[in-house]
């Protein structure tokens, strides 16, 4: 009896962490966004990154997102998205410092720091 418990709540976990998972995939995972279409980029003062941002059109139904891409110049890594932002359609681009960039008013230490808007309190 206790066995079957034990394997029923075990199961019970990992059907839970699995649909978890699923759903943070789907819906949250930054590095699934819609591409977009380019409109600026800028480059640290240190050129070691740069900033390429890009507006996407989800439809007749939904407003227009900005979309800003990490690219790794000095470092053999794959490019992140690390802003993501509903009803915007344009990018202002500033970098503060060498490792502090400035996107639309959000201000973001990269690599570390990202935007998404999905995940404001």
């Amino acid at each position: 009896m206790k066995k079957g418990l034990v394997i029923g709540v075990a199961s019970s976990i990992v059907i839970a962490a699995l649909f978890g998972y699923v759903v943070y995939w789907a819906f949250f995972d930054m590095q699934r966004l819609p591409e977009g279409e380019f409109l600026t980029e800028s480059v640290s003062p240190n050129g070691a990154y740069t900033i390429r941002a890009y507006v996407t059109n989800g439809g007749a139904t939904v407003a227009y997102a900005i979309r800003g891409e990490l690219v790794f110049n000095e470092e053999n890594k794959k490019d992140e998205n690390i802003y993501w932002n509903y009803r915007e359609d344009s990018a202002t681009i500033q970098w503060v410092d060498e490792d502090t960039v400035d996107i639309n008013g959000h201000l973001l230490r990269v690599p570390k720091e990202k935007y998404d808007f999905r995940n404001e309190q």
